[in-house]
């Protein structure tokens, strides 16, 4: 937040370090300068009405600093300021020391996480640097209890490398020494323990004429008396934890619940399965969590690499890894069995009645890693894998915890960590770019950390201008070495799959939408549901898709990157052509055949016969097209924007106009304006004159929902035009009642009267009863808005004899019936509009026409006030603003308005 210069900075400091308590005027004048000036307290004020201005700018209200007697208040929620949470966190951990000290450990990690650099770096003044001084040494004795509980848990190896580190910045201080040495004896390490003893001699001597303290002088003889290094008796083989490690909050939630969940007269061990795609982080999270618990297993912690996707080799076998692991466990070599048998019954023998941690990492199948695990409940097995391994689910009871990609925000404290916060808050719309790249990726974001900390000159934007070449998408993300390019990762699993799954994973590569559900990929693939079913789930297993919803599978972009890249280096252009156009006549023709269930009797835009190997998805009623469209919604917009990308032109203005009564019922309005702009431009490169003027019409009242009348009326009367150019008289009277009811929402109601005429005139001539019924309910609304409710009546009662002698015309009787409400409310007939009025909204509700039905909602809400139900009004009123809103539709401030003064 800019703050616009050290004055500022410092009065909003001397506010926070006294957040909830008034600050004198005095006190701030003293924080801001050494020598104040005479018009100090008067700067003060102003200071701090300048602050207020800014608060107000950045979203914050202005009464955040409050004016008191004594002087000036900041209130701000005791955990929004960080150094609060962190005593908060801390007191809570010191609860726990005594009978948990591992949570209490965790507990104190959690609230040193919470640094970020120095604090009040930069921030000068007295004041100020008393107060960091005072935060840095509370952080350092938080530290310090911390590593003490860490080592108590039986951590000297992790305390040693740390302490190193504290002893450096802080030579002079005898409890951190005092610390080191006994990490080091504790490992070992009695000689290096005795040398860091001397260091400290000698700085104190040299640097302040004194010896070390009686304390330190004790440890340094009882060290000298160790005649060899403490032993140790149980395996600690975890990798380093990853430094920086972020996010995952929810994940290490579940892990420690599930740890706490398991009870004492449990009879099978403890196994949690992480799963997720390659580079998602599940060995980081593993061996994170792993060492965050390590002090609940006192008989030790084992990790394994099972090189189930190694591109070098093929997998460890258990009769290899059993041998490894038993020498893990102290068992000499000589004494390890010769048979697989043999070796896991000594394994689960040493096993019993222990308390270990194991994890097993890069698990190919259940079969490789079912001789590992233990054969009774004591131990917990952590097992990271690609695949789901859900028989280990079915028959072991294992608890899956599958592993998904990091939230925006988790990425980002990523970058952070690696970067430093000034580094990324200088470049924000970079940072955005590498996550949005990176797709959120663990593994890609750490290669591309890594590649920007070792360039600390350059800027981050780029490095995220590599990854915009086309085909060089992944090659931005090459750490160099060859186990860590993001390429020879996602290989490993795409190599072990099927021939037939492998196509198909190519081929999802060309598709253009976040997910897809196994029709469609049938017909990208051009092979019949029942065959392409198992090689998705083949896929799915393999975590190169993931089943994110029932029935829906998605992969994210550096894979969908990736399966484009082998489909360009695998499949020709014919193929992959061929491909996309069976796709797009997959969403064709399904959209058609939705499309003519929700509107029946509206004449269909013609298409093209499928390809062959397209099957389209069978919808059998109003509902299922309803739901179709819903699932697919962003699917098709996508498809929309590629199909005119890569020349599929008719495939682009044909299945925009499929979507236009989906988009109207659901209120997607942008989504209609942003397709239908494609399909436009498309439609005129075919000169295909027909369907731009369908389309202009689509566009027109696109427009007009949102409120944007002069693009409507443009568009309608080029839609008129065309459709007069062409002799359509029907859709010129379509066209025509468009034009009326623009006309009506600026309030030019004659206008909207005269045009409704005249498309009524055009359906009598065209012999439309469908359209006539239509044409009479907006001529009896439009009587209705200049004051004539009698012939509203007259006019719409013929419309609804009209469709109910059609048949199945719920849109169009919907409005009928609304409008016959309307007319029943201004003619006092209250009871009689009620019933109509919820006739029209149970059917718009029904059809799935929420503008409507909001509409509908509104006029039933103003028909139970006028009849002095007002409780029943206001909350008929509110389910209308909810739509709205939801809808962002420009209708719902004026409603608004309506309940404020109403209430």
């Amino acid at each position: 937040m800019p703050l616009g210069g050290p004055r500022m900075e410092r009065t909003l400091v001397a506010l926070l370090l006294n957040a909830g308590h008034a600050v004198t005027i005095e006190h701030l004048v003293d924080a801001v300068w050494p020598n104040p000036p005479a018009t100090a307290r008067h700067q003060i004020q102003d200071l701090v009405s300048r602050l207020r201005q800014i608060l107000l700018d950045e979203g914050a209200c202005a009464s955040l600093i409050s004016t008191q007697r004594a002087g000036y208040l900041l209130q701000a929620d005791y955990d929004s300021i960080d150094a609060h949470t962190f005593d908060r966190l801390v007191a809570s951990a010191r609860q726990d020391a005594a009978t948990r000290p591992d949570t209490a450990a965790a507990g104190l990690r959690q609230a040193l996480s919470l640094w970020r650099g120095e604090p009040l770096a930069g921030i000068r003044g007295r004041r100020a640097e008393a107060a960091a001084r005072a935060m840095q040494d509370r952080r350092l004795a938080v530290l310090q209890e911390c590593l003490t509980l860490e080592m108590s848990l039986g951590r000297q190896y992790d305390a040693a490398a740390e302490l190193y580190t504290l002893v450096a910045r802080h030579p002079l201080r005898e409890s951190l020494v005092a610390m080191l040495m006994q990490s080091l004896t504790a490992t070992g390490r009695r000689g290096d323990a005795l040398e860091a003893f001397r260091d400290l001699r000698k700085r104190l001597a040299d640097e302040l004429g004194v010896e070390p303290g009686p304390d330190i002088e004790r440890l340094h003889h009882e060290t000298l008396r160790y005649e060899a290094p403490l032993p140790l008796t149980s395996p600690m083989s975890l990798p380093l934890d990853t430094s920086g490690f972020t996010g995952r909050h929810v994940q290490l939630a579940r892990l420690d619940a599930l740890l706490d969940m398991t009870e004492p007269g449990a009879t099978v061990p403890t196994i949690l399965v992480l799963s997720g795609t390659a580079g998602v982080g599940k060995t980081t999270l593993a061996v994170h969590w792993a060492r965050r618990v390590r002090g609940r297993f006192p008989d030790g912690q084992v990790y394994l690499n099972l090189r189930g996707f190694d591109p070098v080799g093929p997998p460890t076998e258990p009769a290899e890894a059993l041998p490894v692991l038993l020498q893990m466990l102290r068992v000499p070599a000589a004494q390890i069995p010769a048979t697989l048998q043999d070796q896991v019954d000594l394994y689960r023998g040493i096993l019993a009645g222990r308390r270990l941690l194991i994890v097993l990492d890069n698990v190919r199948d259940p079969d490789q890693v079912r001789p590992l695990l233990p054969g009774e409940p004591g131990c917990t097995v952590v097992i990271a894998s690609r695949n789901q391994l859900t028989s280990l689910v079915a028959i072991e009871g294992a608890n899956p915890l599958p592993l998904d990609l990091l939230s925006t925000d988790e990425a980002r404290e990523l970058l952070i960590r690696r970067l430093g916060a000034a580094r990324v808050a200088a470049e924000p719309d970079a940072v955005e770019d590498i996550i949005d790249r990176c797709a959120r990726l663990p593994l890609a974001l750490a290669i591309v950390a890594a590649r920007a900390a070792s360039h600390p000159g350059f800027a981050l934007a780029a490095l995220t201008s590599e990854p915009h070449s086309p085909g060089a998408d992944l090659d931005a993300f090459d750490g160099g070495d060859h186990a860590t390019q993001v390429r020879t990762v996602f290989s490993w699993s795409y190599q072990t799959l099927t021939p037939g799954a492998a196509r198909l994973f190519r081929l999802l590569g060309l598709h253009p939408g976040p997910d897809i559900a196994p029709p469609a990929a049938a017909s990208l693939a051009g092979t019949p549901p029942e065959q392409v079913r198992p090689l998705v789930a083949e896929l799915a297993r393999a975590h190169l898709v993931t089943e994110h919803i029932p029935g829906r599978f998605t992969f994210h972009d550096l894979l969908r990157l990736y399966a484009a890249e082998l489909a360009h280096l695998h499949d020709g252009d014919t193929e992959r052509r061929t491909a996309t156009h069976r796709l797009l006549d997959h969403y064709l023709h399904t959209a058609h055949a939705a499309h003519h269930l929700m509107r029946p009797h509206r004449e269909p835009v013609p298409v093209s016969p499928p390809q062959p190997g397209v099957i389209a998805e069978s919808l059998a009623n109003h509902g299922q097209a309803l739901a179709w469209f819903t699932a697919e919604h962003a699917v098709l917009v996508a498809a929309i924007a590629h199909a005119g990308k890569v020349g599929f032109e008719a495939h682009t203005w044909q299945l925009a106009l499929t979507l236009d009564e989906f988009f109207y019922r659901q209120g997607h309005w942008r989504a209609w304006v942003t397709t239908h702009r494609h399909a436009l431009d498309a439609a005129r490169r075919q000169a295909e004159r027909s369907g731009q003027a369908h389309i202009h019409r689509s566009l027109a009242n696109a427009h007009a929902r949102l409120g944007q009348y002069h693009d409507a009326h443009i568009h309608f009367d080029q839609a008129l035009d065309l459709f007069t150019e062409l002799h359509d008289h029907t859709s010129q009277a379509h066209t025509l009642l468009g034009i009326a009811w623009l006309h009506a929402r600026q309030h030019r109601r004659r206008q909207a009267l005269d045009h409704a005429r005249q498309a009524l005139d055009l359906y009598r001539a065209t012999g439309n009863q469908t359209g006539q019924a239509n044409a009479l309910n907006s001529v009896g609304w439009y009587h209705a808005q200049l004051g004539d409710h009698h012939q509203t009546l007259i006019h719409c009662e013929h419309a609804l004899t009209l469709l109910q002698n059609c048949g199945d015309h719920l849109v169009e009787e919907a409005g009928t019936w609304d409008s016959l409400g309307y007319a029943h409310h201004h003619l006092g007939n209250y009871e009689r509009a009620i019933t109509c009025g919820q006739h029209a909204v149970d059917l718009y509700r029904k059809i799935g026409d929420r503008y409507n039905e909001a509409d509908a909602l509104t006029h039933l809400g103003d028909t139970h006030h006028a009849t002095g139900n007002h409780h029943t009004a206001q909350t008929i009123w509110h389910q209308a603003l909810t739509i709205l809103t939801e809808l962002q539709h420009p209708d719902a401030h004026q409603l608004h308005t309506k309940l404020d003064r109403t209430d």
